[in-house]
């Protein structure tokens, strides 16, 4: 079970920092991530991390001011947004694939193993 926290609402240019606390199993071997649905439009990924721990991709959007950690002793996946803009305005999902490559987690949404229920984030301007 996936459980997203730390949502809100915050100002453009501020920052918010949204977890993802998994329960029920051994969570080390999964390679996690952020997807994000805006109002009235699809899900996009937003970042992966391999569950190795060593690399990460990021939408184009998000690079420079978005960055995803893990904490493998908590079994807690992190989401730390800086420079929030309106567009960041949307709710966020904590995704796991088993063993999976960052490039699956970023490119083909229908191979994730786990999905979160979602914390709404909402940018003013």
């Amino acid at each position: 079970q996936l459980v997203e926290s730390g949502g809100g609402l915050a100002q453009a240019g501020g920052s918010l920092r949204l977890s993802c606390a998994a329960s029920g199993g051994d969570f080390n071997e999964y390679a996690m991530g952020w997807f994000r649905q805006p109002p009235g439009k699809g899900r996009t990924p937003v970042a992966a991390l391999s569950w190795g721990g060593s690399a990460t991709s990021y939408a184009e959007s998000v690079k420079g001011r978005f960055t995803i950690s893990r904490d493998y002793a908590k079994n807690m996946l992190y989401l730390q947004m800086d420079a929030l803009k309106p567009d960041d305005t949307a709710v966020y999902y904590c995704v796991f694939k088993y063993r999976g490559a960052i490039a699956e987690i970023m490119t083909d949404s229908e191979s994730i193993d786990l999905w979160g229920q979602g914390t709404q984030v909402t940018v003013s301007s």
